[in-house]
């Protein structure tokens, strides 16, 4: 991923929020047959001071589980927002026309190795930390948990998934905000943003620190 400096997001605890807060990542692997994405839910573990894994699960009939080997470096891309930029949104090009339309995004990826676990106890535990993570966001006032349906059909329905785990080797982080306009242009566009109803990318462009002269 192209990366100037001014553009990287390297807090740790940044990223982690932003994998957390948008956890439906595109799983990308390198297979028999070439390049292949599966776009999953995914889990971030934190491991003490370690980097972390990701844990989530696919459906056994999806054959990507069989077309990666244990230790198959992976690729986990989080997309956290994005928003197309009108140069009419900066103050500036109106006094110079010298702008032109750009895209601001934030995006996270997280390199590492896979591996396949067809494991009835991890799949149940995976299976229970993404319910009880995604319940709680939707607000449920009675979060709905596996305990809830017949025995025999939550073990058939897990019967039918597969676990993946990636162990996180690094993560990169690109935050594209405007940090490389003048304060004034950057919150020109945020604000019109905000009219449009697209407030992830604008708040995020407004908590930007301005540059000092």
């Amino acid at each position: 991923m192209y990366l100037p400096q001014h553009f990287e997001e390297a807090r740790r605890d940044e990223l982690r929020r932003l994998i957390e807060h948008y956890p439906f990542g595109a799983f990308v692997i390198n297979g028999p047959n070439g390049l292949d994405a599966n776009h999953l839910p995914f889990e971030f573990d934190a491991e003490g001071d370690g980097p972390g894994r990701l844990l989530a699960h696919v459906a056994r009939a999806n054959p990507v589980w069989q077309d990666v080997k244990d230790g198959d470096e992976v690729l986990v891309i989080f997309r956290a927002g994005d928003a197309y930029i009108s140069p009419n949104w900066y103050p500036s090009k109106h006094e110079t026309h010298r702008q032109v339309p750009t895209w601001n995004y934030r995006v996270v990826h997280v390199h590492g190795k896979v591996r396949v676990c067809d494991d009835e106890k991890f799949v149940r535990g995976v299976v229970g930390r993404l319910t009880r993570t995604h319940e709680a966001r939707a607000g449920e006032a009675k979060p709905w948990k596996m305990a809830d349906s017949d025995k025999d059909y939550i073990d058939g329905m897990l019967a039918a998934i597969v676990g993946i785990e990636v162990e996180i080797a690094r993560i990169v982080g690109k935050s594209k905000l405007g940090q490389n306009k003048d304060a004034r242009d950057r919150v020109g566009a945020a604000q019109r943003l905000q009219g449009l109803g697209e407030t992830e990318i604008s708040a995020a462009m407004l908590s930007v620190p301005v540059r000092e002269a």
